[in-house]
């Protein structure tokens, strides 16, 4: 501590991670009961306080870590939120980062230490303080970040169906889309892979399994650069 700024008022910093999955054709969100107060027992965000030795990026992917056990998750900022009573606690300012994994990577024994669960983007109840704006707010990032980036793979196995994909895009913008336009659009991208392998679970019919060659995504951006 200096001798610097003592004249101004001290306000806490912390950060809150909306981590969002793909399961059963449903986009989905990671969520748990509150365990401190205020709020104790409302359904909230996972996040914690940023330290005097880090950064706000830092905390962030400590948070998600202490969650999920994963490191270098695709992770985005969603922004600040500072309304001066969002906290009953203290004042209080809050960078919220969203995070996209595959669900079936989750770890089952740190999902149930921690206490949280898969919740359906369209069944997410009330929630602790402004959680539900980062929600929103970061649903309304991922959807234009899709058009643009492949950020659904984050979200897919390895090996998927153009269904599965489809279903995926369907879940993040909330909406249908025209199956023979997507896939018109889909055989377009080099990047996303037809392989021999079939997929006989989801269809008598099976289906073919695709990849996503994140190599030759990134020879095919740095071209049009």
């Amino acid at each position: 501590m200096t001798q610097f700024y003592i004249e101004e008022q001290k306000i806490l910093l912390s950060v809150d991670c909306i981590i969002f999955g793909f399961e059963q054709n449903k986009l989905k969100v990671l969520i748990g009961k509150r365990k401190m107060d205020p709020g104790r027992g409302e359904w909230s965000l996972y996040g914690g306080f940023v330290r005097n030795d880090e950064s706000i990026e830092d905390a962030a992917n400590r948070t998600l870590f202490e969650l999920t056990g994963m490191r270098n998750m695709y992770m985005r900022q969603v922004g600040a939120f500072g309304s001066v009573n969002r906290d009953p606690g203290e004042r209080v300012v809050s960078v919220a980062y969203y995070a996209l994994i595959n669900v079936a990577d989750y770890n089952e024994k740190l999902q149930a230490e921690h206490a949280v669960e898969w919740v359906d983007i369209a069944e997410v109840p009330q929630m602790f303080s402004d959680h539900n704006e980062m929600i929103c707010k970061a649903r309304q990032l991922m959807q234009q970040k899709i058009k643009t980036e492949p950020i659904s793979f984050q979200l897919l196995p390895s090996l998927f169906t153009l269904t599965q994909l489809q279903r995926l895009y369907e879940a993040v913008n909330g909406e249908e889309v025209d199956k023979r336009n997507f896939r018109k659009r889909i055989k377009d991208m080099d990047f996303i892979e037809k392989t021999e392998l079939i997929d006989k679970q989801s269809s008598k019919r099976g289906a073919y399994l695709y990849r996503f060659n994140k190599k030759m995504y990134n020879e095919e951006k740095n071209f049009k650069l």
